[in-house]
């Protein structure tokens, strides 16, 4: 059997390896205990390269977050980091102009020394070369060479320099020079200028005895000799700079050292003066903290006369203020506690005895004429009404003094919502309007004191017969995963927004002048309240004038679980009532 032939590609390499398919009888063609080929080094470093910077910007993060969070909790992180960005930004701007002016003085300094040699030399060149011979090589090369010896022998105040003296002829130049480096280093515009017969200065860069480029000030100027027309004898001082560069770097590492020292310097005075008006306004919110908490005995030391301690002084004030009034409004409090528990207790007895009086008189009625029989009715339904202000009030003094307890079952809700709307149907008719119940058909399981649950409902159902104003009363049983919800919505006289916040007080009427009709005691929807805190619930009411109410009372599935949401909305759809009315 023949071998298929394999193409080659430029580099030399099988084609059906370059694509990534395996050779024939390859170890990537799937051989018995052949190895996976490795993945190519350029594909592990890109992956490599991606980790690390996700990792990068992930630690990023969390660094910017933490310098936020520092800058938003903390005073003193601010004024420190605020102290040390103006301090920084004035070093820098009196560094950078003290540099800028010492750097052009000592530049100034050594231009003018070295102005002032460079003509001396001028002048001194011109005596040495004034009767040069120019048509002989030697000769010139001879003088230029004595000329370029005695100029850099002479020295002066500008320091050690050198020298390059160039004769020129034509197109022909014949140079001299002190160091070779010089002459190819001299700049073009210099020359230039120099060739026309003024003498100049340039900054430049000349390489130095180990070949290093070393700054240089390069002096120029024409030296005036007796040679004939179209000669010319130009002189160059090439003064370094090197010794000013050190004295530059030197003035800039102690300019740096001092402007940092100056900066830590300054922040740590900013922080330490925060620390010490930060410190004290700490306490202050430590106290205040705790004081809210309930430690009313918790009070600031006070130290010294300044501000912060009349600071001080005045939170232990406001402080001992608090816990007066507090004190009192407690005692206040337990002794109302106590005053309606004890008067409900001591009415139970007499209340008990005129009861068992006016039952006497009330089956007896018959046997009287019309007025004494019409008043027995009215002292029985009055001692009823008398009877539940008296239970409510003991209620309402159990959960004021906190003896209230929830005795949770699971149970169905469907049956219990149903089982008050029957009970509530004698008092519908009566007001002539009807119960309309909707309840899920499959089991609404609840963990839920069912006597409380009982009694908000019958609150809630009473209190929208009464103000219904013969319209159908809705009631709504509906569950989610976590919680249930029933609303009672009537479409009666409604509830604008004042009355809405004051529904829930005790003995709270939105018309003062108009009588209860179903014999109420005033604190109904308070003890509904209570209750559905009790069960950890929501007891919430929407109203609108002229279209009536909505109360939803909304409970935990499991007894103690918290709520999120509510099955039901608080606001109801718009409905269209008996009559047209929408």
């Amino acid at each position: 059997m023949s071998t298929p032939p394999v193409v080659s590609t430029p580099t030399g390499e099988p084609a059906a390896d370059r694509a990534g398919v395996a050779a024939p009888g390859s170890a990537a063609a799937g051989a018995p205990g052949s190895r996976p080929a490795r993945r190519p080094p350029s594909a592990r470093v890109r992956r490599r390269v991606r980790r690390t910077r996700r990792r990068a910007v992930v630690v990023g993060g969390r660094a910017l977050r933490r310098a936020l969070h520092a800058w938003r909790s903390s005073l003193q992180v601010r004024i420190g980091a605020i102290t040390m960005l103006v301090a920084s930004t004035v070093v820098v701007i009196v560094s950078l102009v003290l540099f800028s002016q010492i750097s052009d003085q000592l530049l100034r300094v050594k231009r003018d020394a070295a102005i002032d040699q460079a003509l001396n030399g001028v002048a001194y060149a011109q005596t040495e070369v004034s009767g040069i011979a120019t048509g002989d090589s030697a000769s010139v090369r001879s003088t230029l060479a004595r000329t370029v010896t005695g100029l850099t022998s002479r020295g002066g105040a500008a320091g050690d320099f050198d020298v390059v003296m160039v004769y020129g002829s034509g197109d022909q130049e014949r140079p001299a020079w002190s160091r070779l480096e010089i002459y190819p280093a001299l700049p073009a515009d210099l020359r230039a200028e120099v060739a026309d017969g003024s003498p100049a200065y340039r900054y430049a860069e000349v390489p130095g005895a180990q070949g290093e480029p070393v700054p240089t000030l390069v002096v120029g100027a024409p030296v005036p000799t007796d040679a004939r027309s179209g000669d010319r004898v130009e002189v160059y001082f090439a003064f370094p700079l090197d010794q000013e560069q050190e004295s530059l770097g030197l003035i800039r590492s102690t300019v740096v050292i001092s402007g940092t020292a100056l900066v830590l310097f300054v922040v740590g005075i900013g922080v330490l003066v925060t620390r010490l008006v930060v410190g004290p306004v700490r306490r202050a919110a430590g106290g205040a903290q705790r004081l809210a908490a309930g430690h009313l005995e918790e009070r600031l030391a006070v130290r010294g006369e300044d501000d912060l301690a009349r600071l001080a002084t005045s939170f232990n004030a406001m402080a001992e203020s608090l816990q007066k009034q507090i004190t009192q409004l407690e005692a206040l409090s337990h002794l109302q506690q106590r005053f309606t528990s004890d008067v409900s207790h001591e009415l139970r007895t007499p209340l008990t005895t005129v009861q068992m009086a006016a039952d006497v008189l009330h089956e007896a009625r018959a046997d009287f004429d019309p007025a004494v029989a019409r008043s027995a009715e009215l002292l029985r339904a009055e001692l009823d009404r008398f009877e539940g202000l008296l239970t409510d009030l003991l209620e309402i003094s159990r959960y004021d003094a906190g003896a209230a307890t929830l005795e949770a079952e699971a149970q169905d809700l469907g049956p219990l919502v149903e089982r008050v709307a029957a009970g509530m149907t004698v008092l519908a008719e009566r007001h002539g309007c009807t119960l309309e119940v909707d309840v899920p058909a499959s089991a609404v399981i609840a963990e839920v004191d069912g006597r409380r649950v009982e009694r908000v409902l019958r609150n809630l159902i009473g209190n929208a017969i009464e103000h219904g104003q013969g319209q159908p009363v809705e009631i709504t049983l509906a569950a989610n995963r976590s919680a249930t919800a029933i609303t009672v919505r009537d479409h009666g006289v409604g509830l604008d927004p004042v009355a809405a916040q004051h529904v829930f007080d005790r003995f709270w009427r939105a018309d003062p002048s108009r009588m209860r009709t179903v014999g109420g005691s005033g604190l109904g929807l308070s003890i509904s309240l209570e209750d559905a805190r009790l069960h950890g619930g929501w007891l919430q009411v929407w109203g609108q004038p002229g279209q009536g109410a909505q109360f939803r009372l909304t409970l935990p599935l499991t007894a103690g679980a918290d709520l999120a949401s509510s099955p039901l909305p608080l606001r109801p759809a718009p409905t269209r009532l008996v009559g047209g009315a929408s």
